[in-house]
């Protein structure tokens, strides 16, 4: 079986943000292969402060989307993450799947194109970064016309810093 392209969002605002989110990008080893990364980009939190560090990672794949769902899981718990608190609290990490190439899924766990991407600039800034071109399956727009459609409600800023 070949590899499929998924896109992993990163997101930290407690603790040392930008080691988690690369100690978490290393522990992706055992759930395929990095084949891109972007930028750090330092968002405005949407829920209490502190501002979060957001990245993406392209990850080429042989697992099928749940077994990766349970290993991006058990990252997030090493780290400290507690499931089940109510949404936009603040958290040590967060990995969500964005995007699935050439596949969508809808299950009681998981969303796949992540239900809100195309509403979250903290998550279209990176991913447009690595995967400009690549196209929403349900709306059917790329990543950038997304990215550039989008009003931005809230402060985003790229750090010099890459995942």
């Amino acid at each position: 079986m070949s590899p499929s392209r998924v896109y992993i969002g990163f997101g930290a605002n407690l603790g040392d943000r930008l080691a988690t989110l690369r100690v978490a990008a290393a522990e992706l080893v055992g759930l395929g292969r990095i084949v891109a990364r972007s930028s750090v980009w330092e968002t405005e939190a949407i829920g209490p402060p502190p501002d979060y560090y957001n990245a993406v990672v392209a990850l080429d794949t042989e697992l099928d989307p749940e077994p990766l769902l349970d290993g991006l899981q058990r990252i997030e718990l090493r780290h400290g993450r507690e499931r089940g608190v109510a949404r936009d609290l603040p958290r040590t990490l967060d990995l969500d799947i964005l995007l699935w190439e050439g596949r969508t899924l809808s299950t009681p766990r998981l969303e796949v194109p992540h239900p809100r991407l195309q509403e979250r600039g903290f998550v279209l800034e990176p991913l447009a970064e690595i995967a400009a071109q690549a196209v929403h399956p349900l709306l059917h727009r790329t990543i950038e016309g997304l990215r550039d459609d989008l009003v931005r409600a809230r402060r985003l800023r790229r750090l010099q810093e890459s995942l």
